[in-house]
């Protein structure tokens, strides 16, 4: 990619999307280009065709999905396959159409098997059952690398696709019924201090294990992978995390500690825990030579931060 190459960011106001598009903007690319819900809807196929037909983007970034936790993943499966199979198979087939010279697509690290080896290799993929709590969201995932790579392999295209952990950074969903375990537990710290409660009250035993990377390292390493790497030499699917876990248990008191609630914690055990563990190999991007910088401490104060001026700007 040159400095002044034209650039789509599909999702440039989501957790994703924003961290790439100031990763970008911080390496000096010039040229961006992305789109809301006020320009069309990526779900409008014919909408996403006449934007690549008139725009003529020459790369860009996937990172527009439908994302939520456990509960809005048990809740709404019907809108989660819908819309993500939507948008991937909308934005894939118009950037083959109108002459992409490469995309990079953004999958999730819950693609692989619900009891999947750990730490999870790539090769792990479909080698057994999905967790049933999200597996709508994986299949659609699925579906759109493999839609990326049955493009490569017959239309000769440069489509990449990656697998990050579980994330979080700056511009995360706090709604409660629809967040990630990191920003809703944030949240629920948050307003418990305020309101000085004696307690919070968790889903499930705290027990499962899981990896979190910082957005702005992921958004680093798509930025290297697609200035440096393309399909012939990542493969199908290539994993990005930090290549370590935590139990939800461990992440609690961390969050507790950096928002500064001084309740107990009380563990809702009839909830749903998930998949056991989520922990990502991480060597084969390693080995192309990136690694992860911002620790979990780190990142959950920034987060926090973060959150705190979204409030205040409310």
């Amino acid at each position: 990619m040159k400095k002044e190459s034209k650039i789509y960011i599909a999702g440039y106001k989501g957790l994703v999307g924003s961290a790439i598009k100031r990763k970008l903007e911080e390496k000096g690319y010039n040229n961006l280009l992305y789109t809301d819900l006020r320009d069309f809807d990526l779900q409008d196929q014919a909408a996403v065709s006449a934007f690549f037909k008139k725009e003529r983007p020459e790369y860009a970034f996937l990172a527009a999905a439908k994302v939520g936790g456990i509960w809005a993943n048990k809740t709404y499966p019907a809108e989660f396959i819908y819309s993500n199979l939507s948008i991937e198979v909308n934005v894939i087939h118009a950037a083959y159409k109108h002459g992409l010279k490469k995309l990079l697509f953004l999958g999730s690290s819950c693609i692989y098997p619900r009891l999947a080896p750990q730490p999870m290799k790539e090769e792990h993929l479909l080698t057994s059952p999905l967790e049933p709590t999200n597996e709508a969201y994986a299949i659609a995932k699925i579906a759109g690398l493999k839609m990326c790579r049955y493009y490569n392999e017959q239309y000769g295209t440069n489509y990449i696709s990656v697998m990050p952990t579980n994330l979080y950074g700056p511009n995360d969903n706090y709604d409660l019924q629809s967040s990630h375990v990191l920003p809703a537990l944030i949240r629920k710290f948050h307003e418990a201090k305020i309101e000085n409660k004696p307690s919070v009250e968790l889903w499930g035993t705290g027990s499962p294990r899981r990896e979190f990377l910082y957005v702005d390292d992921l958004a680093d390493a798509v930025v290297f992978l697609m200035e440096n790497h393309d399909y012939n030499d990542i493969g199908e699917i290539i994993n990005i995390g930090i290549g370590k876990d935590v139990t939800i248990k461990e992440l609690a008191e961390t969050v507790r500690e950096t928002v500064g609630f001084k309740g107990e914690l009380v563990w809702d055990a009839s909830k749903p825990d998930g998949t056991p563990r989520k922990l990502l190999d991480v060597s084969r991007l390693s080995a192309l030579g990136w690694k992860a910088k911002i620790p979990l401490k780190e990142g959950i104060k920034k987060t926090y931060d973060a959150y705190l001026k979204e409030i205040r700007e409310k």
